[in-house]
């Protein structure tokens, strides 16, 4: 469904919240051949919580509040490997709500440190144990008190692809009319599902690409989609034209490449626009779109950079 007026009058009361959205859109140029094509990348590292996620946060609060779902009586519960739970934290102080997180305990310090800085809880989970063990330890604290939290998982709520669809896809729309290719991966699925249907519902023939990295050793905030692993409710793989495997290394160095002509993104946002690259290289034209997903800073106790 689109932004109601309701939902567009709540937001209103609280201004900090009419900053997430409207990000600019920047063509790329690295120095590797593409023929005629050209890559442009959403800068939705801009948004305030410093990632995509941002977005679909705010949708799925909001919505929650105005079905009466979420009461200022209720802790906001979720899973998260960062970025949402930095959504979470900070959407939440803005509105006044209690937030609790479940993530695992390897999560990069600047991800901990900013959710903290909200003042949310966070609960840890074993990282050994993969980033599905945090998806179950949510579920166990919410199924042990109920009246106590409001849990309705980014990973199975509608609101989530539905917050691209209305508004990630239009601006891609309005910003690339000519856009042939959107490339990007599945976290919760939400990006690609939501973007992927209305691009597809404006123009049939643009290809929706899927980047899939390996399980080990991964890319931080990419969910592994192997049959072993739980496979987000929201994700509509339907929607996807390809998928393509990607190497970790070959993104690492990407994101180093991206850093050098000043482009300061993190991890899934260089193994985005490696995606985005080798797909140019083969096609030789056409208009491809990917996104920035989160900002470089929040990767600098990892050794990315080092």
């Amino acid at each position: 469904m689109p932004l109601s007026q309701e939902y567009l009058d709540f937001i209103a009361k609280y201004p900090p919240l009419l900053a997430i959205g409207h990000t600019p859109m920047v063509q790329l140029k690295l120095p590797i051949d593409i023929g005629d094509a050209e890559i442009n990348a959403k800068y939705e590292h801009l948004n305030p919580g410093g990632s995509v996620k941002d977005r679909p946060v705010l949708r799925m609060l909001v919505e929650a509040i105005l079905s009466g779902e979420l009461t200022e009586s209720k802790t906001i519960l979720d899973a998260t490997s960062g970025n949402a739970g930095i959504a979470y934290a900070m959407i939440g102080a803005i509105l006044g709500y209690k937030v609790t997180l479940v993530m695992p305990e390897n999560a990069s310090e600047e991800r901990k440190k900013r959710i903290k800085a909200h003042g949310a809880e966070i609960i840890y989970t074993d990282a050994m144990l993969g980033y599905d063990e945090a998806l179950h330890e949510v579920r166990r604290r919410y199924e042990a008190d109920p009246d106590k939290y409001y849990f309705h998982s980014q990973y199975d709520n509608e609101n989530n692809p539905q917050a691209h669809y209305d508004t990630t896809a239009e601006e891609i729309l309005n910003q690339a009319p000519g856009i042939t290719h959107f490339v990007a991966g599945v976290g919760t699925g939400g990006t690609i599902t939501g973007i992927g249907h209305r691009l597809k519902e404006h123009n049939p023939d643009i290809r929706i690409v899927g980047i899939n990295p390996p399980e080990w050793p991964g890319v931080e905030g990419l969910k592994p989609l192997g049959e072993n692993h739980i496979i987000p409710a929201i994700f509509d793989a339907d929607v996807v034209d390809e998928m393509l495997d990607i190497d970790v290394d070959e993104c690492y160095e990407m994101s180093q490449l991206m850093a050098s002509v000043g482009l300061f993104a993190g991890q899934s946002s260089g193994a985005y626009v490696q995606g985005a690259y080798e797909v140019a290289r083969r096609e030789r034209k056409g208009c491809f779109v990917t996104i920035f997903n989160d900002i470089g800073e929040r990767y600098l106790s990892t050794g990315m950079w080092d």
